[in-house]
C-alpha cells in the first residue's frame, strides 16, 4: 500500500495496511539525520525536511506558505532580524526567539487600522508564496499524503504580534483590537489554507497552542465565546473548498475539555496528544474515537529524548495498542523531535511501527 493510500485511510477511520507515520523534525535533527541516511541537507526553513522524512519512513510530506521571491529579512549588528510580520527575532541555543513585538503598544482598533495602513501583513498570494509546496508535491504528491501546515493560525500569531502578555490581558478585558487582530490573523491563514487546498493538498493542519501541562491557559468558557466559533468559520471555508479535505488542528498540552467543540465544528484529526494530565490517549480514543482521528502520542519530553532504545520501543507499542484500532491513528512524536533526541531513538521509532503497527495488530 503507498503511504498516501495508508495515511488516509487510516484518518477515515479504516484499517490499513499499517499504522501510518508522520513526524516533523528541527533542523539539528534533520542534518544529523541527513548525514547519517546520506541524503543532502538543504535548509531553507524550520520545518521543510521532506528528503531526510521520506527516507527516514514517513508516510507524509509537509509543505507550506514560505517567504515570497525577493524577501530579504531586515537583519541587526547582534544577529537579530524582523520577519515578514515585523517581529524581531534573535537565535538562542536551538530557536529564533520572539525578542519584541510591532504591535506592544497598540490599545484601540484605531491603532490597528493605522497599522494596517502604514505596514500592513505579508501578502499571502505573494509571487513565490508556494514555489517550495508546488516543487515538493510535484516531487512526492503521488505517493505520499501531503499535509499542508497552517499553524499558528490565530491565538499564537495574534499574540506573537503583541506579547502574550498583552495579548491575554486584552483579551479579558474585551478590548476591540483583540478581536480585530484575531479575524485579521484568522481571514490570512484562511486565504493560505485555501490555496494549499488547491494545489492538493490532503491534510490542513491548523492549530494554536491553548494547552499546558495541567490543564488550558484560558477557560473552556472563553475558548467557546471567542475562538470556537472563529475556528468553525475556517473549517466550514476549508471543507466548501474541497469536502474531501481532512482538518487536524494542533494544541500543546491539556485540552481535553474543548475536544467535543472541536469535534462539533468540523474537526477531523487532533494534534499532538501530548501525554499530560487529561490528556490519555486510551481514554481519549474510548471517547471520541469513532468521531475523531489522532496524530502524534509519542513522548517527546522523556522517552525520546532520555529513554533505551526497549523504552521507545514499548512507548510506541503502547500507542499502538491505546489508539490504532479500527484505523484513525498517525503516529509520531508529540513535537518536532528535538535536537537532544539520540538518532538510534529515532530509528527504533520508525523499527516498531513496522515491527508491531500492522494489521490485524498484535502490539
Amino acid at each position: 500500500m503507498k503511504p498516501k493510500e495508508r495515511t488516509l485511510k487510516a484518518m477515515s477511520h479504516e484499517e490499513p495496511d499499517r499504522v501510518p507515520v508522520a513526524n516533523a523534525l528541527t533542523p539539528q535533527v534533520a542534518e544529523a539525520l541527513a548525514k547519517k541516511l546520506n541524503v543532502p541537507f538543504k535548509k531553507v526553513n524550520r520545518w521543510s525536511f521532506n528528503e531526510v522524512l521520506v527516507e527516514l519512513g514517513n508516510d507524509v510530506i509537509f509543505v507550506g506558505a514560505t517567504s515570497p521571491k525577493g524577501f530579504a529579512s531586515e537583519r541587526f549588528p547582534d544577529g537579530s532580524y524582523l520577519d515578514e510580520w515585523g517581529i524581531h527575532h534573535k537565535f538562542f541555543a536551538y530557536y529564533d526567539e520572539m525578542i519584541d513585538h510591532p504591535l506592544k503598544k497598540i490599545e484601540t482598533s484605531e491603532q490597528l487600522n493605522e497599522y494596517f495602513e502604514t505596514y500592513g501583513f505579508p501578502d499571502p498570494d505573494a509571487e513565490g508564496r508556494f514555489g517550495l509546496a508546488q516543487e515538493q508535491m510535484e516531487k512526492y504528491a503521488e505517493d505520499y499524503a501531503v499535509v499542508g501546515r497552517c499553524k499558528e493560525t490565530m491565538f499564537e500569531r495574534s499574540w506573537y504580534l503583541t506579547g502574550m502578555e498583552k495579548f491575554l490581558i486584552g483579551l479579558m478585558m474585551e478590548k476591540d483590537y483583540v478581536f480585530e487582530l484575531l479575524d485579521r490573523v484568522a481571514d490570512y491563514h484562511i486565504r493560505i489554507g485555501k490555496k494549499l487546498i488547491d494545489l492538493g493538498c490532503d491534510i490542513i493542519w491548523t492549530g494554536d497552542d491553548f494547552g499546558t501541562q495541567r490543564g488550558m491557559m484560558i477557560s473552556p468558557e472563553l475558548f467557546r465565546r471567542v475562538f470556537k466559533p472563529r475556528y468553525r468559520r475556517i473549517f466550514k471555508e476549508f471543507k466548501a473548498r474541497n469536502p474531501d479535505v481532512k482538518t487536524a488542528f494542533h494544541s500543546c498540552g491539556s485540552i481535553e475539555p474543548i475536544i467535543p467543540d472541536m469535534i462539533e465544528i468540523g474537526l477531523d484529526i487532533l494534534n499532538p496528544i501530548q501525554p499530560v494530565s487529561g490528556m490519555d490517549r486510551k481514554v481519549l480514543k474510548e471517547e471520541y474515537g469513532d468521531q475523531l482521528s489522532f496524530f502524534g502520542a509519542i513522548d517527546e519530553q522523556r522517552v525520546l529524548p532520555q529513554g533505551s532504545v526497549k523504552e521507545v520501543t514499548d512507548e510506541v507499542k503502547k500507542a499502538i495498542r491505546d489508539l490504532a484500532v479500527g484505523g484513525g491513528f498517525m503516529l509520531a512524536a508529540a513535537h518536532n523531535i528535538q535536537p537532544d533526541t539520540p538518532l538510534d531513538n529515532i530509528l527504533a521509532m520508525y523499527d516498531s511501527v513496522r515491527d508491531y503497527g500492522t494489521y490485524p495488530l498484535s502490539a
